[in-house]
């Protein structure tokens, strides 16, 4: 019935090679009101009419369900040609896909467009660590992972413990089996196995410790990040530390497969808009949001590149057992 609808309405409005749909264009975040995919349609979308970036207000509609495996499943078996759609997407969203988390749905079934911010990933340590320095850390983890355990928000094999992982690797770690992560719920309850001393460093995003850095309890010793943390300067990158990796929970979006080149050129000019806004950057210092912008095929080369890495770290840790023979890392031109 939509692409009836859709159909009569495109008909009925071409001017000038121009086409004005009756039906609303739609963001559908993949999770119930509040949370991180909410706010990337609410306010993307809520800012690109603003600022004038579309001609009219966008819909939102919440999709909950199997960690967005739902609305990914509507999107490729329902609405593949819809050029009115788009959804919010996260390293979430990337990580499950690479892990074969979405039914044996694939990442390719999608266009990615971009995404223009992100919750950084950091690595805390308690405020009396003996840790000054990210290379501190992973030197004492390398030289005697026994006696080194990570705390994190999330399940084992998610993507707080593959960040540190992929940092270890960096310095040419490999045997990930015996790197100690204990996953937990939430920062919270990280830091507090951090601060507690059961473990020797935590590993979240910037916005579950803003109120432990601000209590003196912690000290972080690196944020993934190409740049420094607005609001939070003084916390060095990793790659500033010679340990080049950017972990962050980026905040984005996708579009069908099927739809028109016409539209997703649309949908990307319209992204970067957004992100090159003042609206944006004041939206992101109010939450916590440092810059991230990866815009149209840039963007998906990395989310391709960040995939195959979680996969090749997955199987090794046991998360998964199948993987996509046609996942490769990007090569340059």
């Amino acid at each position: 019935m939509i692409k009836i609808i859709k159909t009569v309405a495109t008909s009925a409005f071409l001017s000038l090679g121009a086409v004005t749909s009756l039906v609303a264009a739609e963001c559908i975040a993949p999770a119930n009101p509040g949370g991180g995919w909410d706010f990337t349609c609410r306010t993307i979308t809520k800012i690109m009419y603003d600022i004038g970036a579309v001609d009219s207000p966008i819909q939102v509609t919440n999709m909950a369900g199997g960690g967005g495996g739902l609305a990914y499943g509507h999107v490729v078996n329902e609405r593949n040609s819809d050029d009115d759609l788009i959804v919010a997407a996260s390293s979430a969203t990337a990580t499950r896909l690479a892990q074969n988390a979405y039914s044996g749905m694939t990442y390719d079934q999608v266009r990615f467009l971009g995404a223009i911010g992100a919750d950084p990933g950091v690595i805390v340590v308690a405020a009396d660590s003996p840790y000054k320095n990210l290379n501190d850390l992973l030197d004492a983890v390398i030289a005697d992972p026994s006696k080194h355990a990570f705390a994190g928000g999330s399940a084992a094999g998610g993507f707080d413990h593959l960040k540190v992982l992929m940092a270890l690797g960096k310095k040419g770690f490999n045997d990930i089996s015996k790197v100690k992560y204990i996953g937990v719920d939430g920062d919270a309850d990280a830091i507090t196995q951090t601060v507690g001393g059961f473990t020797a460093a935590m590993t979240g995003d910037i916005s579950g410790v803003v109120g432990f850095i601000k209590s003196g309890d912690v000290r972080v010793l690196a944020s993934f990040t190409d740049e420094r943390i607005p609001g939070f300067e003084d916390i060095p990158t990793a790659k500033e530390q010679g340990i080049d990796v950017v972990a962050v929970n980026w905040r984005g979006l996708y579009t069908p497969k099927g739809a028109s080149d016409a539209s997703y050129k649309k949908w990307t000019e319209a992204l970067r808009k957004v992100g090159d806004s003042a609206e944006w950057q004041e939206a992101m210092v109010a939450n916590g949001l440092a810059p991230f912008n990866k815009v149209g095929a840039n963007f998906a080369d990395y989310v391709v590149g960040v995939m195959a890495e979680v996969q090749a770290l997955s199987k090794e840790l046991g998360v998964m057992t199948v993987s996509y023979t046609h996942l490769t890392l990007p090569t340059k031109a």
